[in-house]
């Protein structure tokens, strides 16, 4: 039985790390056009244009990094973890980036508009114009234009040159004596440093736009192993289940809805104590893979109750016409999201009762036996 339940575990994980692990290396495959037309970008978890390679168009990016490293010939819109123009990267319009950090060692021939927690113009750099929204600003690097600056930091090193005006905002500022700017540097109190404009929406951020039909196909194929995965790791209890909610129906959607409201209103209320801060944010943690565990199995509930009008049985090929019902009636407005709601309701509350019922038959095996004696089938 240990051995067992140790050959389910490390299935389960193992399904797990396939979820999760390879969401980057999927969607990075996935090269998709946000832009309009002319444009075209890139969805991944790294984005890279190589040295040595050339990139013919606007890029629009969003990935967990983007390097440039090539040459870019137009733009580059880019929302990112890290966002790098390393000492071989040239872009030949603007760079536009919302990032948690941008460093630029090479050459942005047009302007520059940054939002990010932190942003370094290195030595050897070159950029066009500045427009900067930061925590943490260092300039070292050659700015051809005006300079603005909105920043808890802002350090320009004596490196640095600014071929125009510097006007700044920060707590705390300094300028090298060799650093040359052109015009005044000026602090202005009152600046206000917009974002920058990304993927066409105007100064407000957005991401890039995938597909409905891909994102639904993606959420089929995983929801399709998250169910394979139980049905082979606790292939009795989700027979026990299914049987509850495909028998009691009702009674399950009823259970599942007092679950989906009941459980947040106390996972809040231990919110409230100290001692409970921990135990509720794990708890709402759990709570929604729950949430996505019963989804699979509503739509495995679904699925067994279509194939009964055939009289057909089948628990692969239910989970099967489960999951891709669900997926294409989500396509059906007002519908679709009924469907997916009552399917989560039915089997959250069938978890619950199959839960309960095999607590109070103090149930502890899925190979079929109950206190040392075969079960009779249902």
């Amino acid at each position: 039985m240990i051995r067992n339940n140790r050959r389910r575990f490390v299935l389960l994980l193992a399904a797990l790390l396939v979820v999760f692990g390879g969401t980057p290396m999927i969607a990075g495959a996935q090269q998709f056009g946000p832009g309009g037309p002319g444009s075209d970008g890139a969805v991944g978890g790294a984005v890279r244009v190589d040295a040595g390679e050339t990139y013919q168009g606007d890029l629009e990016a969003a990935g967990g990094s983007v390097v440039i490293a090539g040459t870019v010939e137009g733009d580059v819109s880019a929302a990112a973890g890290s966002v790098t123009v390393t000492d071989s990267g040239r872009v030949t319009g603007s760079l536009d980036a919302a990032a948690g950090s941008v460093v630029i060692e090479g050459v942005v021939e047009g302007d520059v508009r940054i939002g990010s927690a932190a942003l370094d113009l290195r030595e050897g750099s070159r950029v066009g114009s500045l427009e900067a929204g930061a925590a943490n600003v260092r300039l070292d690097g050659a700015v051809d234009g005006d300079a603005t600056v909105g920043a808890d930091t802002l350090a320009v090193g004596p490196t640095a040159t600014v071929g125009g005006s510097l006007t700044y905002d920060a707590a705390e500022f300094s300028l090298a004596d060799d650093a040359s700017v052109s015009g005044s540097v000026t602090r202005d109190e009152s600046l206000s440093v917009t974002g920058p404009e990304l993927f066409g929406a105007d100064g407000q951020f957005a991401f890039p736009s995938i597909p409905a039909w891909v994102s639904a196909v993606y959420g089929a194929l995983v929801n399709l192993l998250l169910g394979a995965v139980l049905l082979v790791a606790v292939p009795q209890f989700t027979r026990e289940l299914v049987d509850a909610g495909t028998a009691r129906t009702l009674r399950s959607g009823g259970i599942g809805l007092l679950a989906l409201i009941g459980t947040p209103i106390v996972l809040l209320l231990l919110l409230l104590t100290i001692v409970g801060i921990p135990l509720s944010i794990a708890g709402f943690l759990l709570f929604g893979l729950l949430v996505w565990i019963t989804s699979v199995y509503g739509a495995l509930v679904l699925g067994t109750g279509v194939l009964s009008l055939v009289d057909s049985e089948n628990r692969w090929a239910a989970l099967l016409v489960g999951v891709v019902a669900v997926a294409i009636l989500d396509f059906v407005p007002f519908v679709g999201g009924l469907v997916t709601f009552l399917v989560l309701l039915v089997g959250l509350g069938a978890f619950v009762i199959a839960l309960r019922e095999r607590t109070r038959s103090g149930g502890d095996g899925e190979a079929g036996t109950v206190s040392g004696r075969p079960e009779t089938a249902a």
